[in-house]
């Protein structure tokens, strides 16, 4: 795995990985208050309710999106969760089982670049030291983990 820092949304890859949560409104809608599920639904407002229907349908798990740019390129949003509700600690077992889960997508996928924050040390409240191990194993250099800056 790469470590940068900067902006997630600033990086040219195949995938953006949205770290989320399994807990879904009345409405429908998915839980996508804080962090960069927040920066999400701001950008694509269908995003809330297509991650709430997919949670209902396939339940708290690696789940992908395909999108497509202003030029017509494709690229994925993926919803990767960390926590169960939203108002928990984020869980290193639910990190662990996204992150297999994630590596099996993008080798479906044939992703050559997958970006992600770090996986539950926002508002997850967990430690990148803590957490980086689970991950080094595990992620080849296609994924991509950004520290986000305070500009980001």
């Amino acid at each position: 795995m790469l470590e940068i820092e900067g902006n997630l949304w600033d990086l040219p890859a195949d995938a953006y990985v949205i770290t989320t949560n399994g807990t879904v409104k009345k409405n429908g809608e998915a839980v996508m208050g804080r962090g960069v599920a927040l920066q999400a639904a701001q950008r694509w407002k269908s995003l809330p309710r297509r991650l709430g229907a997919l949670i209902k349908d396939q339940g708290n798990r690696v789940s992908e999106i395909h999108m497509h740019r202003e030029d017509e390129s494709p690229y994925y949003i993926v919803f990767f969760p960390v926590k169960h509700n939203w108002w928990e600690k984020a869980d290193k077992k639910l990190i662990e089982k996204s992150t297999e889960q994630l590596v099996k997508l993008a080798a479906q996928k044939g992703w050559e670049v997958v970006a992600l924050v770090r996986p539950g040390c926002g508002n997850g409240q967990l430690k990148w030291e803590d957490i980086r191990p689970l991950l080094a194993d595990r992620l080849d250099d296609r994924f991509v983990v950004v520290e986000v800056s305070n500009a980001a």
